[in-house]
């Protein structure tokens, strides 16, 4: 990811290697280390996700998880009303903008093709220049909380001290229920056919994004996400690293929003990936139940 606020750039060189009850991110920059279970959790499916969470999140109180298994309809958050910046999980959003402009404007559906190669951009290659394009494009601010009003997201907002796409506000709650919406198509802010288009595009990710929600893609694994990751300098200096995403195969089926702030981008990164991991273990054990 490039932006006006500098980020590391990613290389397919970065790897995980679990060592004992530790998570190390390496290769990227600068190792970074999570607390993990050394042990799997035992007990109903949520004991096991506050279990693994716990492990993991101990001293980070910067972090939050919402999760909903699909094949229940049950939710469970940990710290889910946890608000931050989005960072790049904003992209989805702003084509989502953008396909409501569109429609407004009777264009070519979802998306003129000039809009449409900025979408394909901003999705699968997280390209910043065509985002900002894009988000200027399908009406900035106020067409992003509009969207957010229309889906219901309470705690999602543009930021009052700056009109830019990387610093509006959300919370992994309010992430997992535009993923839903997203899915499952309980909503009406969206078409089907721009439902469609949107995840089409999120499945596409290309391979060296696809960490946290999407550490277990595979051959048999299918997974929609965006990934989202930026230091925010001129306020707490911290990184704001995100990931959201719908897994489904190898017997689950899932919706997963992670958020956090982090000291460096390979220790978020390293977070999302341990949580993506160990939530994609525990959820093979069993079904999520209210």
């Amino acid at each position: 990811m490039t932006s006006p606020l500098p980020t590391p750039a990613f290389s397919r060189r970065c790897g995980l290697l679990a060592l004992g009850g530790t998570l190390v991110l390496a290769g990227c920059g600068g190792a970074a280390s999570v607390p993990t279970p050394a042990t799997s959790p035992t007990g109903s499916v949520a004991d096991q996700l506050r279990a693994a969470l716990d492990v993991i999140a101990a001293g980070q109180d910067k972090l939050g998880v919402a999760l909903q298994d699909l094949r229940s309809g049950a939710t469970w958050n940990y710290r889910g009303d946890w608000a931050s910046q989005s960072a790049s999980m904003a992209k989805p959003m702003i084509v989502a903008m953008a396909m409501r402009r569109a429609r407004a404007e009777k264009l070519q559906q979802p998306l003129p093709a000039e809009q449409d190669a900025l979408a394909q951009k901003a999705i699968k290659n997280s390209d910043n220049d065509a985002a900002d394009a894009l988000w200027t494009w399908a009406g900035a601010r106020p067409a992003y909380d509009a969207l957010a009003t229309d889906l219901g997201l309470k705690d999602t907002h543009s930021a009052p001290e700056k009109d830019f796409w990387s610093w509006t506000w959300t919370t992994p709650n309010d992430q997992l229920s535009f993923l839903h919406q997203l899915v499952k198509g309980d909503t009406t802010a969206l078409t089907e056919p721009e439902r469609s288009y949107l995840l089409g595009l999120m499945g596409q990710v290309q391979d060296d994004q696809a960490w946290g929600v999407g550490a277990p893609r595979s051959g048999s694994v299918q997974v929609q996400l965006k990934n989202g990751w930026v230091q925010f300098q001129s306020t707490d200096n911290l990184w704001a690293v995100n990931s959201i995403g719908h897994v489904e195969g190898d017997g689950r089926d899932y919706l997963l929003t992670i958020m956090s702030r982090d000291a460096t981008f390979e220790l978020g990164k390293a977070y999302c990936n341990a949580i993506g991991d160990w939530v994609f273990r525990i959820l093979g054990s069993g079904t999520l139940t209210s």
